[in-house]
């Protein structure tokens, strides 16, 4: 993982984070059958990092310029705070939110991989993209992960800021150890 100065302590004042889909949450590839979109493979330890973000009170959206039922149904698995879809311009949903958490650019998270994504790297107080980020992206992301969307590169950023909020040792301690985790799900 790349960081730019700062990164660490930005990362440390996250409540929410936004993640952009095809490309992140995804690998990008856009799998059509005859009746549209057939499918999209998403990585459960992406999954894993965002429930154990929930775990600590840091929310998470989605904000999509795609519509899709897969991507609605894997959002309620993920009981996911806000879902956006189909979103040309990010930024109105990402304000939308901002203003129904309440919460400031500096104590947000938007993590992307393409074009589209710049404006919300550069509003978030922590700007974050996959490894396969365009060039012009990774120049601007704070973050820049090791690995490429729907490959755990989310998981990856998540695991940063909780470790940078000191929370993380905490959290692998309740699978170490013998107390359950409840409603951690991939």
């Amino acid at each position: 993982m790349k960081t730019k100065k700062g990164a660490s302590e930005i990362a440390k004042k996250i409540k929410l984070i936004i993640f952009d889909v095809d490309g992140t949450l995804t690998d990008g590839c856009i799998y059509m059958g005859p009746d549209g979109e057939a499918m999209k493979a998403f990585s459960a330890r992406d999954g894993m990092g965002i429930a154990l973000a929930h775990k600590c009170d840091i929310k998470s959206a989605i904000i999509t310029g795609r519509s899709s039922r897969i991507m609605t149904k894997r959002a309620n698995e993920l009981k996911l705070d806000a879902l956006y879809q189909g979103c040309v311009d990010k930024r109105g949903a990402y304000e939308e939110i901002k203003l129904k958490f309440s919460l400031k650019d500096e104590e947000i998270a938007y993590v992307g991989d393409d074009i589209n994504d710049i404006p919300l790297i550069q509003q978030a107080g922590l700007g974050c993209c996959v490894g396969d980020a365009v060039a012009e992206v990774k120049d601007l992301a704070q973050v820049v992960a090791e690995y490429p969307g729907g490959k755990g590169a989310v998981r990856e950023i998540l695991e940063f800021i909780l470790k940078e909020q000191g929370k993380w040792d905490s959290l692998v301690g309740t699978f170490t150890g013998k107390k359950a985790v409840d409603g951690v799900r991939q």
